[in-house]
């Protein structure tokens, strides 16, 4: 026969039948209308599956037969329920557990915000938190994201679209902003001067009238790009733009230990293990005082998702990473490249990535009381131009 419906809901138990009369209680079952499946002989009998309810009913042909019975298997829903009836911490604890976890699913955990230049993400964040959107908020107390939007392109002013996109506990608010027109800074005229003595290598004038060329030397100050136009009787001044570049020669005094500590992995490691729920960890594993006198902590974090849904549950473990200082010992030729690899980082640093180290020469190197001493001159192409406001009467 084949198995009865719902079966595992009401009970099934796997019954060893023995006896003279085993076939005659076989027929004695299906005349009583008892569905019985998976029966296989064995050795001095046979084994069979039959419903719950059924059991009580089997007495009466068990002595008409002559035959015994052995439970030897239980499964289905009552037999779970009665397991966990004598456990009821371990029952309380499970039924806690899915309460909880139906809850923190319940829940907005986190609200971000993408697509904005112009408007502040905190504008965003707080006026969602006006129309109800915001971390720990019933996600069933939530309007409809199509009145949403709507209501958010109101607060919102220069917001042409807005979408709201809800995946599991994480709220997602999409932002198109207006096109706004482009505002142009105000000027006023302007000359361009050199902010340091130089070499003129490059000058390219979009606006305004160059008064040096190429490989003109200049000093600070001197005007490159004049704002002034015209002559003493027509004169006209406008924003003064453009572009110029020059040789500027710079000086380092740079000195270099030739011993130095750095930290260093020794390999051992402690982790500690937490639960994490929503915005809390609960400590699992790794309690104790850190072992070790110096140390760095890398943290990983694995939440616990179904499908593409991410809950806010999981696990957190901090590595902590035990550091030793250990001293390194530069030759002076090292100690030497080291030291001009800073100045050269430090040039481009100030001067614009653009610049251009054109040459360097080592004016003095010593070596002394551990450390590599040098004086060095760098040569150096870079932007030279700076912005000089024109005083002048309106009159004029």
């Amino acid at each position: 026969m084949k198995e009865a419906p719902l079966s595992w809901l009401r009970g099934v138990l796997t019954l060893h039948v023995t006896g003279p009369q085993v076939e005659l209680f076989i027929n004695a079952l299906a005349g009583l209308g008892i569905v019985i499946w998976d029966v296989k002989p064995t050795k001095g009998g046979l084994n069979l599956k039959l419903q719950l309810k059924d059991f009580y009913a089997l007495r009466p042909l068990l002595k008409k037969t002559g035959c015994r019975i052995h439970i030897i298997g239980r499964q289905g829903l009552p037999f779970i329920t009665a397991r966990l009836l004598r456990r009821k911490f371990f029952a309380a604890g499970l039924l806690l557990f899915g309460i909880a976890l139906f809850l923190l699913s319940s829940m907005i955990w986190s609200v971000d915000v993408e697509g904005n230049e112009q408007i502040a993400t905190e504008d965003v964040l707080d006026a969602a938190r006006q129309e109800g959107v915001f971390p720990l908020q019933w996600i069933w107390r939530m309007d409809d994201p199509d009145k949403l939007s709507r209501d958010l392109t109101v607060r919102l002013p220069g917001i042409s679209w807005i979408g709201i996109q809800r995946t599991g506990t994480a709220i997602k608010i999409q932002i198109v902003e207006a096109v706004q027109p482009e505002k142009k800074p105000l000027y006023s005229p302007r000359h361009l001067v050199s902010r340091t003595d130089a070499v003129v290598t490059e000058i390219y004038a979009e606006q305004g009238r160059p008064v040096v060329g190429r490989n003109t030397r200049v000093k600070k100050g001197d005007i490159l790009i004049s704002g002034a136009l015209g002559d003493e009787e027509n004169i006209e001044y406008v924003v003064a733009k453009g572009e110029v570049k020059g040789l500027v020669w710079h000086e380092y005094n740079i000195n270099v230990p030739l011993k130095a500590k750095v930290n260093v992995y020794t390999g051992q490691r402690k982790d500690h293990t937490y639960l994490v729920l929503g915005k809390w960890a609960i400590q699992l594993w790794g309690y104790g005082e850190s072992p070790f006198k110096k140390s760095s902590t890398l943290t990983e974090k694995v939440p616990l998702s179904w499908h593409t849904i991410e809950t806010p549950i999981g696990w957190m473990t901090e590595k902590e990473l035990e550091l030793e200082v250990q001293t390194v010992t530069l030759t002076p030729q090292e100690a030497r490249n080291q030291g001009l690899e800073i100045a050269r980082n430090d040039i481009l640093a100030r001067y614009g990535n653009d610049s251009i180290i054109k040459s360097q020469k080592i004016l003095h190197e010593k070596t002394e009381n551990g450390k590599v001493y040098m004086k060095v001159l760098f040569e150096v192409e870079e932007r030279i131009a700076d912005e000089l406001p024109i005083v002048y009467n309106q009159g004029e």
